[in-house]
């Protein structure tokens, strides 16, 4: 059955691709076999509708690339999934619900480690001047 998935899979994206390809003017440049496919295709497509036709494309596909891939006997047959219709594909976006406040060691919340206070500017400035007149004095 691994080998039933495969080939289906295999065989749905090569003909989209082929398709797309015969569309965009470059099934020239496609493999014989590919070029094989489009035109019973086409010559489906003149005997039924759309989807009808590019499933027994598929089919056919799928027979041949079942046999390439080394299944034995008749594929069995692997129904794709019902596609539903995708009526609204916008989510709503939410915010996460917020996290509740913990006290930590004296109330500070710095043991769970939830929020940091950042240091103030003028204490940094003031670690920056103390570390270059060290650096300074060091060097004389």
């Amino acid at each position: 059955m691994l080998i039933a998935r495969r080939a289906d899979t295999r065989a749905r994206a090569d003909f989209a691709t082929w398709k797309m390809m015969a569309k965009l003017n470059g099934a020239s440049a496609l493999p014989p076999e590919a070029q094989e496919f489009l035109s019973s295709y086409r010559n489906l497509l003149a005997q039924m509708s759309e989807g009808e036709a590019t499933e027994a494309t598929i089919g056919a596909i799928y027979k041949a690339y079942y046999v390439e891939m080394g299944g034995a006997g008749k594929p069995p047959d692997v129904r794709p999934r019902e596609a539903q219709p995708a009526a609204d594909n916008v989510t709503a976006f939410r915010r996460p619900a917020p996290k509740p406040k913990s006290a930590g060691f004296f109330g500070t919340g710095a043991a769970s480690g939830a929020q940091k206070r950042p240091l103030p500017v003028a204490l940094i400035f003031a670690c920056l001047v103390v570390v270059y007149v060290g650096i300074r004095l060091y060097w004389r």
